[in-house]
């Protein structure tokens, strides 16, 4: 998979795993990185999926409707890469955050639902239910921060909601951060994921 790894200055912080959302490319989310947590070595990675030359982690039928066998083929896909990742780079891991955005927030909060230890936490912007009807690993105590929109066109306050329940029946941390910017990522929501990072981090 395309990307990029930067070495950090601080080899006991997470790594983080930066997932851009549809349209972007592995360079969007590294502004991020530097403000939820400076010292973190950074894993961010292109999804392997084109829509109208858009890259995505996963296809999609239609907008809110996820192509499900695509996206546990890409979970899969994508688990294995950060395992390879691990070995090339001599990181830890067990220690990985990932930060995702839309899409990439979609894949990330998929790699919670179907492999146990994945992930040491995420922050999940304005993410959606990856897979309804799934049983989810045993998440005890695991952070996960979830950006949403009151008013986000794409993923409804409901969306969130179900979301938010179903990882805290996994037994999973969950804190919610509400704005009311549509679907948009802004600098506060960042500053609420960064605070929440030093927190559980």
């Amino acid at each position: 998979m395309k990307h990029i790894y930067q070495a950090g200055t601080d080899s006991n912080a997470p790594v983080l795993v930066l997932f851009h959302g549809t349209g972007g490319t592995e360079r969007d989310l590294l502004p991020l990185a530097g403000m939820i947590s400076p010292g973190s070595s950074v894993l961010s990675v292109r999804g392997n999926v084109l829509e109208n030359g858009m890259p995505r982690f996963f296809r999609r039928l239609a907008e809110g409707i996820f192509d499900e066998e695509d996206l546990i083929f890409r979970t899969k896909e994508l688990h294995e890469f950060l395992d390879q990742a691990a070995a090339e780079y001599a990181f830890d891991r067990d220690n990985l955050v990932a930060i995702g955005y839309s899409n990439g927030a979609n894949i990330a909060g998929s790699l919670l639902f179907h492999y146990p230890g994945a992930l040491k936490g995420a922050a999940l912007h304005h993410p959606m239910v990856p897979r309804r009807g799934a049983l989810l690993p045993d998440l005890t105590g695991l952070p996960v921060f979830i950006g949403a929109g009151k008013n986000d066109p794409i993923c409804s306050p409901q969306e969130t909601e179900e979301l938010s329940g179903l990882l805290e029946q996994a037994g999973a941390s969950v804190t919610v951060h509400w704005e009311s910017f549509g679907h948009q990522l802004t600098s506060s929501e960042v500053n609420a994921a960064a605070e929440w990072f030093k927190q559980a981090f």
